[in-house]
This record gives C-alpha cells, structure tokens and sequence, in this order.
C-alpha cells in the first residue's frame, strides 16, 4: 500500500520572485500528527489546508481547490538524479511526500484516505511559477519542469482530521473519465489542444473548466 513518507510545512523566505517579496514555499518535515483542514477561500480563507503551514502570497496559493499539494518521492528520486543533488521531502513545495503513489497518473476527482481520518480528493496539477523556478535556482526550471510532465497534484480536503508520516494511503474512489493530473497539465501547458477533454472531470476548478470551455467555442 501506498504510505505518506512526509508532512511538510512551509518556512517563510524572502523571494523577489513574489510580488510581496516572500514565499513559503521551502517546507520541511514535521514531526507529530498535524491537522488537516477545508482552508476556505482563495485569499479570504485559511490559506493551506495544513495546519501551521505558511501560505504568504493567499492571491496565487492555497484556498479549497488548493488546500494540499502531493509529490511523489519516485519523482523526486529521478528530478535529484537528473540534477545531480539530493532533494528532501518538501523541497518542491509539496505538503505530503509520498511513496508508492501514481500521482501523475491520478485521476482528478479521485480520493485519497491518508490515516485514519483525512479523505481528500485530487483537484488540478501544480503549474510552476517564477518563485517555484527562483527557490530551485536551476537554468530554465520552468520549462524542464514543464517538459518533464509530472507536476504533483493538489487536493481538497473532504473529510478533515489529521495526519502523520508514515499513514497509510489508499485510493478509495476512482471516477469513470480518463483525466488524470498529467493530461490536464499537459493541456493547461504545452497542448492546448488537449482542453476538451478536460470537460469530462467536472471536479477540475472552475477556471480550469472555462477555459477548455473557450477553447471549444472557439474551435
């Protein structure tokens, strides 16, 4: 069974990367149980779903269709080959390092049960921005990120409760469509043509699905 290997929480950092020229994007490993929870609104809310994380710039971060963000420690293995460096649990900004998940092949609006209590559901992929490519400090960041296809999964949280390194994670539900969390990055990048199909996953943000709505009228 799949297992959550960390929990991660934000450290503020200056960034002149952000408009209000500080990020928390550098989490780290806690210790202990930590509670999970429906942030709310986008800018009005909590800002993470995590609580004790720090979410400093609530215009661009966090809210209910981004309460969570999942990495696959498999991925992060083959990004710390490719870079030639070691990269720790939290390092790609991600609240939950995880292991034996398919997260890229995740489909949206599929749940998670993590322990005995938190059930969340998988919302949208993780588009990278120029504070993800400023913390990480490598040459083009953003596009090798982007080519190489796997952005992590954010997700709401449906049933709240708390977690802990080391909980178990199991898909419980799985939808009928065949949008997962790479085609829909895939369509919001490097081809739009793929926006379509996104309508399928009505559990995509509502932004999301406007915009493959444009893309059909306008096709």
């Amino acid at each position: 069974m799949a297992e959550l290997l960390s929990v991660n929480l934000g450290v503020p950092r200056s960034s002149p990367a952000t408009r209000i020229g500080v990020t928390g994007i550098d989490k780290r490993p806690v210790d202990g149980p930590v509670e999970v929870r429906a942030p709310g609104p986008k800018g009005s809310g909590l800002g993470s779903g995590i609580a004790g994380d720090n979410i400093l710039d609530g215009g661009h971060h966090g809210g209910d269709d981004q309460a969570v963000y999942a990495y696959a420690r498999e991925d992060l293995d083959k990004w710390a080959a490719s870079l030639g460096r070691e990269l720790a649990g939290g390092v790609f900004g991600e609240n939950l390092t995880t292991r034996g998940l398919d997260v890229t092949g995740a489909l949206i609006g599929e749940r998670w049960q993590v322990g005995p209590e938190v059930l969340l559901e998988v919302s949208a992929p993780r588009i990278p921005c120029s504070t993800f490519a400023h913390w990480m400090d490598e040459r083009g960041w953003i596009k090798r990120f982007t080519e190489w296809g796997a952005p992590g999964a954010y997700l709401r949280v449906v049933r709240p409760g708390k977690v802990r390194a080391g909980d178990p994670v199991e898909v419980v539900e799985r939808p009928e469509h065949d949008v997962t969390v790479g085609l829909t990055f895939r369509a919001l990048t490097r081809e739009p043509e793929l926006l379509p199909r996104l309508l399928a996953a009505g559990a995509l943000p509502e932004s999301v699905l406007a915009k493959a709505r444009r893309r059909v009228a306008a096709s």
